[in-house]
């Protein structure tokens, strides 16, 4: 049923060229019987967001016409459709936002991230959350406990990616794991490294801001690569064994080389990050030699519940990572800030409804 407070048009922060956003009015989406129309509280700005709004494309996918960003995304639901059962409006929600076909082998085989057909929010052809309204699928939106901040629900978007990296690698309790790159992705990685239990998180960065807030996520040793070399120190802190597992986040050439050869003997290997090249040397005797297992991380699936329950659990304080706050109407401010400044912040959200809106719902 809808909310009788759900306009006819809303703003939306579009794209027009590279570095080029222009606010302007839409219609409000029509929903389907089985959709959900969401009013969006808070979006957080995604290394892949700057890379559409910065060079406009991301490999195969190409930026052609007028564009909206954004999907790490919370909010709440203004209506729903004729078929939804198990949401109703009002109720606060967390959205993964890739919408897939359910009917594929690769769905059927619950790797429903891999479905040729995925419908990915701010991934061209598909339109993203810097919206005030968007519609979702009802089984792509999660209900969120009262205690979850929008923006920590919006984050658990990025924190998927770990959870996934964390499944696809076998991480267990008692692990030590080094995680290469603490951009937002690599931040939540953290977090999730420590919810599944890992006794040694090391992490690498060059800024000083990122190394803090993965001690914080919970990293339990830091690695400035400006001032030490990574993977004489990794040797160090682990005696000369090397460490079980390596996540690269950052699409790093040289951090994934350097992830690789902090492996010990059997060690995992996630590439997570994506380079701007498409090949890149690594070491075959090496990965041979110590049969390393290497895996690919294409977003996420089957995450979205355990990272709800993560986050609320209080293992880490994901709203730590939110250093800069915008409104709808200065997307583009928010766009430059994460693109330039990214030695000064963390997670940059935008609000689509307005922060006061946002602060009274928290």
């Amino acid at each position: 049923m809808p909310d009788d407070n759900v306009p006819q048009t809303m703003k939306a922060a579009i794209m027009y060229n590279t570095r080029e956003i222009k606010i302007e009015e839409l219609p409000v989406p029509q929903i389907g019987p089985d959709e959900v129309l969401i009013k969006v509280v808070a979006v957080g700005i995604c290394g892949s967001d700057l890379h559409y709004y910065s060079h406009g494309r991301i490999g195969k996918y190409v930026v052609d016409k007028p564009f909206i960003l954004g999907h790490e995304c919370s909010g709440d639901i203004a209506a729903v459709g004729s078929d939804v059962r198990q949401l109703k409006a009002g109720d606060r929600v967390a959205v993964e936002p890739g919408v897939t076909c359910g009917h594929c082998g690769a769905c059927k085989e619950g790797r429903y991230n891999l479905c040729p057909d995925v419908e990915f929010l701010a991934t061209p052809p598909y339109d993203g959350a810097f919206v005030q309204y968007i519609k979702v699928r009802q089984d792509f939106v999660f209900k969120i406990p009262d205690g979850l901040s929008y923006e920590e629900a919006a984050l658990i978007e990025p924190f998927s990616v770990g959870i996934h990296a964390a499944a696809r690698t076998k991480l267990q309790p008692g692990s030590t794991i080094a995680i290469m790159g603490m951009g937002p992705v690599g931040l939540t990685a953290v977090a999730a490294a420590k919810a599944y239990g890992a006794a040694a998180i090391i992490v690498t960065d060059l800024e000083p801001l990122r190394l803090e807030a993965a001690k914080q996520m919970g990293a339990t040793h830091v690695i400035n690569i400006r001032e030490q070399d990574p993977l004489a120190e990794i040797n160090r802190i682990t005696s000369g064994k090397g460490v079980d597992v390596a996540w690269e986040t950052a699409g790093n050439p040289k951090a994934l080389q350097s992830a690789l050869g902090s492996l010990r003997r059997g060690g995992k290997l996630a590439i997570v990050g994506l380079p701007a090249q498409d090949v890149i040397p690594l070491n075959v005797p090496f990965i041979a030699d110590n049969e390393v297992d290497i895996y690919g991380i294409f977003r996420y699936a089957n995450t979205y519940p355990k990272g709800i329950h993560f986050l609320s659990s209080g293992i880490v304080d994901a709203n730590k990572l939110i250093t800069d706050k915008y409104p709808l109407e200065h997307t583009q401010e928010a766009m430059e800030r994460a693109l330039i400044h990214k030695s000064e912040c963390l997670k940059v959200v935008v609000y689509p409804n307005g922060l006061a809106a946002a602060v009274e719902s928290n």
